[in-house]
């Protein structure tokens, strides 16, 4: 079946499109054309990029695109990109599901392997699931004694154990999970892509993000009581943890880093 339209009175053969797709289209005497032998992708390159609006695809529909805003300067992006901070500080105040359902629907636009996408979202807010979830991953850190010298793993049970600090999540009113269907073809990958979009865009909203990357140790050691806990269903596997909230202080500075390495050949 035929997945793009051209509007004739508007193409004008250029074949930007053509050499935009990823070698799905052809450009032949009546402008471009699906070569049948392979699949679209669904990526919508071929309709983003038309400098007429010529083209459509029936997967990728020209109504749903929307017109490219006025680009970022360097100096705005570079500040945008640097000013994202792990947030390890919330205040104890419910995040609306609004602008939760707002947060993660921008991981959504992230790039993932050959457009495949492929994940879903749970967003945990149950107070008392959170703090199960801290104290489930503290005992499987207990438990993990080849581990505690790599990763620390001491310090955060003495903060849990002892001062009663939550070493885990942090606080956070909410925990964003990643999930996938089992053996999906870079998961995991595609993952770390969705939910850097989505902590990016979390400033714009006034929240805060982290990586639960000790829950997610937790997770990817197949720990069975935290696994049931969030009762994924079967045929799916959670791929990442992110905290959310609203932070409890605010960056005025832009960090440093280590000076670049960088090599020519």
């Amino acid at each position: 079946m035929e997945f793009i339209q051209v509007d004739q009175k508007k193409c004008t053969h250029c074949g930007i499109c053509v050499r935009e797709c990823p070698g799905v289209l052809t450009l032949g005497d009546a402008g471009p054309q699906s070569n049948l032998d392979y699949a679209c992708i669904a990526c919508g390159h071929c309709v983003a990029v038309c400098p007429n609006a010529a083209l459509d695809n029936v997967l990728t529909p020209l109504k749903l695109q929307q017109p490219l805003a006025e680009k970022l300067t360097s100096e705005v992006a570079s500040q945008f990109l640097r000013s994202r901070r792990s947030v390890r500080g919330y205040k104890p105040k419910a995040v609306a599901r609004e602008k939760l359902q707002q947060l993660v629907d921008m991981a959504r636009f992230a790039p993932t392997a050959g457009n495949r996408q492929g994940l879903s979202f749970i967003i945990v807010e149950d107070q008392e699931m959170l703090k199960r979830a801290t104290k489930l991953t503290v005992a499987w850190m207990e438990a993990q004694p080849s581990m505690q010298s790599k990763w620390d793993f001491n310090k955060q049970i003495r903060l849990y154990r002892e001062r009663n600090q939550d070493s885990v999540l942090r606080g956070a009113p909410h925990l964003v999970l990643a999930t996938a269907a089992k053996g999906f073809v870079r998961a995991r990958e595609n993952t770390v892509f969705s939910l850097a979009y989505l902590e990016l865009y979390a400033p714009a909203l006034g929240l805060g993000s982290c990586w639960a990357g000790l829950l997610e140790m937790c997770l990817f050691d197949g720990y069975t009581p935290l696994l049931d806990l969030f009762a994924v269903p079967a045929d799916q596997e959670i791929t990442g943890a992110v905290m959310v909230g609203y932070p409890q202080h605010q960056y005025q500075r832009l960090v440093d880093r280590n000076p670049l390495s960088l090599s020519w050949r």
